[in-house]
């Protein structure tokens, strides 16, 4: 099963909409009111329910959400903000916005790639202000010690959750450990709706900065003025324009209401791929077969022993049995940027899995045929 063409045959992640999700945003459209409004506050409620928090407050990344978090946090220029380099870009530079440092720490190994909370705690100056942790491909980062260690220091805890909607530590929501807690709605994520995000937290004052800065700092919307409450507004400080519109917020909505069934699917596939490739000479995954259970099992990440086989067997995978991966991640210290920025950084444990990782398909609807054929074709490049 070459790729037939410039796409490939099975794709790293592929969405389907249902008829309810184009009926909701058809709906917005003919309403007229696209900005943010009441599907955005309903959006908003919903989900805090879902996740079982005070407050949820749209914006439209979770880029936008880790920006106002670190600013919730006091982050500002000569502050330190300790990240992980096993995550995406935004996790760190979020800090910069801020005008702080990140400090990168690295993770627990082969096995986890959550940031190590020892070394976390071997990063700790008197300039930190704030500790995050990503979950990721959806498994819960330690933060019940991180919560700990960060009370124990008097930090801020934000977790990005971009990757874990409705995954659990010990019963509890990931995502409500920290202060903040930060989603991604982006394309490709498991509650998609293109772009858009939310900030998650339990703490009054953090979700009235949120409100706030995410549009301009101003003490009322367009929707309050509209609706009457209000006839005009004042500027209380330096704000963006981080809104989410309502067709968004309507897709996310009605697609909330599938998240938990789709997960479980993902969870079945996550199960199957791990068996079936448990004995597949020169491969392994991380995270205990245990942990799927609570995972929201948004990716599929493996890592092949060998550093220089990773990018030629990528690409036998999509040029000969027409199967898309990709690279979950690159380590973050090492980017020209941060480079450039922060000097030279010693991360063994990121610098091994940033060379070694693939991230395989994984989408409600991948079929056991495609499932099968993605186990075959690794097995058949890696005994080569």
């Amino acid at each position: 099963m070459a790729s037939t063409g410039t796409f490939p045959d099975i794709p790293l992640f592929d969405l389907r909409l249902e008829q309810e999700d184009l009926d909701a945003v058809a709906e917005v459209l003919r309403s007229g009111w696209l900005t943010m409004g009441p599907r955005t506050q309903a959006f908003e409620a919903a989900f805090a329910e879902h996740l079982g928090c005070a407050h949820a407050v749209a914006v439209n990344s979770c880029t936008a959400a880790l920006h106002l978090a670190y600013l919730a946090a006091g982050v500002g220029p000569g502050d330190e903000v300790i990240v992980p380099a096993m995550t995406f870009a935004a996790t760190a530079s979020a800090v910069l916005y801020c005008g702080g440092t990140p400090v990168f720490a690295d993770i627990l190994g082969d096995h986890d790639f959550s940031i190590d909370p020892d070394a976390v705690r071997a990063k700790i100056t008197p300039r930190t202000k704030a500790v995050a942790a990503v979950h990721f491909a959806g498994y819960a980062a330690p933060v019940d010690t991180l919560r700990a260690l960060c009370d124990e220091h008097g930090l801020a805890l934000v977790e990005d959750v971009a990757h874990a909607p409705s995954a659990v530590l010990g019963g509890k929501k990931l995502g409500t450990w920290g202060d903040a807690g930060c989603f991604s709605l982006f394309s490709n994520k498991i509650l998609s709706v293109g772009e858009g995000g939310l900030l998650c937290t339990d703490d009054d004052r953090v979700a009235d900065l949120a409100r706030s800065l995410r549009s301009h700092a101003m003490t009322s919307g367009t929707w309050d003025r509209h609706t009457g409450r209000t006839t005009t507004y004042d500027v209380v400080g330096l704000g963006f324009n981080y809104r989410i519109d309502e067709p968004r917020s309507a897709l996310g909505l009605s697609r909330l209401g599938r998240l938990e069934a789709d997960i479980e699917i993902r969870r079945g596939l996550t199960r199957r791929y791990r068996s079936l490739l448990r004995d597949i000479p020169g491969l392994s995954f991380p995270f205990g077969d245990e942990t799927v259970e609570d995972s929201s099992c948004y990716v599929m990440p493996i890592t092949v022993d060998e550093p220089e086989r990773r990018d030629p067997l990528r690409i036998a995978l999509r040029e000969k049995h027409g199967v898309q991966t990709s690279v979950f991640y690159p380590a973050v210290h090492e980017f020209t940027a941060y480079r450039e920025r922060l000097g030279p950084i010693s991360l063994p444990r990121t610098e091994r899995v940033a060379r070694t990782e693939v991230t395989i398909p994984l989408f409600p609807h991948l079929t056991h045929e495609q499932q099968d054929h993605v186990v075959g074709a690794l097995r058949a490049e890696l005994a080569a």
